[in-house]
């Protein structure tokens, strides 16, 4: 019996594990996922709990209701994992799991005390995070009374879950204050560590157009060093001072602690794996889904989803005895909410930025790349539900795994 160790029940490790019950020969294998919630959260509908589109209900689901029936699943948080010893210990009753293969999902986490002074008394009474489900839900309740001001957001760090959530924020601000009268009464900014509004150039300068004629002031190469609750500011390490009424953060994202206590990442915590292939550096038998990769790929649902598609494959040829195959491309594509009833789709990978055109049939879409539709904006609501009916399960979605220049138009 050949022992398969999925350590992470999120979006990575659900969905692996729905699709290796189905290429494996169960028979032959024993499948446990390790997760220390029974909680799994629809991550992308965080950004709508402030504006009152979803509540926190609508994103959360038990976790078992989405790990097959044939993985045993274990509650506990993971104390330590030994690679050289093919084990793992848990910190409930210090159990220990042995392995032959180890698929770490175990995500990325926001570790808002990195910033000094940020979690200080104004913590969720001016100052908030949306990438939690509590920060969201304290934000909204805070926006049912604010009568505006100087409403600043700053990504205290690259890299972060979803990218664009942070515009795609600021965008809905935007129409939510005008929906409720008070945009001329608020002044948004964006305080980013990036030298422009996203990190690929088209993209950035379209996007940063959008900015400017949201009337959104944009603050760019900001790398902040602290918090000041008291004057309700935030300096960073070059001396600028930015005033704030409200500041919305998004923390310092960090893997999970117990990739540094094995020590296993790097400075920020993330695993170092193969950019094409998916198995971790210098360790055999180790792979590293999602978002706990060191990867220049983005830290989004897509991109473990376009992971596992290919993941499989490669998995299968692993345990064969066969060679791994250069097959993730770090794909990516994701909506991005640009506010009353609108939204954009980018679609990329590692070697070829967002480009206009037409996803997924060439010109004909239905989605517009690279530019605003309404269209877009109902793919990226209808998506909540193909999550939780389509991918979780491990079903296929007709969206190839590697990305496509067919239906872009090149520059």
């Amino acid at each position: 019996m050949k022992r398969l160790l999925i350590l992470g029940g999120g979006t990575a490790g659900t969905m692996v594990a729905n699709r290796l019950v189905s290429a494996l020969d169960m028979d032959d294998w024993k499948i446990t996922v390790v997760d220390q919630d029974e909680v799994h959260y629809y991550q992308p509908g965080f950004l709508f709990i402030p504006f009152g589109t979803y509540g926190k209900a609508d994103v959360m689901r038990p976790k078992r209701d989405y790990l097959p029936r044939e993985v045993e699943v274990v509650i506990s948080p993971i104390e330590l994992i030994d690679p050289a010893q093919k084990k793992v210990t848990l910190a409930k009753n210090k159990q220990v799991l042995s392995y032959d293969y180890l698929i770490i999902a175990t995500g990325s986490r926001v570790v808002a005390d990195e910033t000094p002074g940020l979690t200080e008394h104004e913590w969720r009474k001016s100052i908030f995070d949306f990438y939690t489900p509590d920060g969201a839900v304290a934000l909204h309740n805070f926006l049912r009374s604010w009568q505006g001001g100087r409403l600043v957001l700053n990504v205290a760090e690259m890299p972060i879950k979803c990218p664009v959530a942070p515009l795609e924020f600021l965008f809905l601000a935007d129409a939510f204050f005008q929906e409720h009268g008070l945009r001329d009464r608020v002044e948004l900014t964006y305080a980013t560590p990036l030298s422009a509004a996203f990190t690929k150039p088209i993209a950035a300068q379209q996007l940063g157009a959008l900015l400017e004629e949201k009337n959104i002031k944009l603050i760019t190469d900001f790398s902040i060093a602290q918090v000041d609750p008291d004057a309700k500011t935030i300096s960073s390490y070059d001396g600028q001072t930015v005033e704030f009424d409200l500041l919305v953060s998004v923390p310092v994202n960090m893997g999970s602690a117990v990739i540094d206590r094995s020590g296993l990442g790097d400075d920020l915590g993330f695993i170092p794996t193969e950019k094409h292939t998916l198995k971790a550096k210098e360790m055999d038998d180790v792979f590293v889904l999602g978002d706990a990769t060191n990867l220049a790929s983005s830290k989004a649902g897509s991109v473990a989803h376009f992971q596992v598609d290919v993941f499989v494959e490669n998995f299968l040829r692993y345990v064969d005895g066969l060679e791994l195959l250069p097959t993730f491309d770090g794909h990516a594509n994701c909506f991005i909410e640009s506010g009353h009833g609108k939204g954009f789709l980018i679609d990329f990978n590692y070697d070829v930025e967002p480009l206009p055109g037409m996803f997924p049939m060439p010109g004909i879409g239905p989605f517009n790349l690279l530019k605003q539709s309404r269209m877009n904006h109902w793919g990226k609501m209808m998506f909540r539900w193909t999550y939780w009916n389509v991918l979780l399960k491990g079903k296929e979605l007709p969206i190839p795994a590697q990305m496509s220049m067919a239906g872009k138009w090149q520059r």
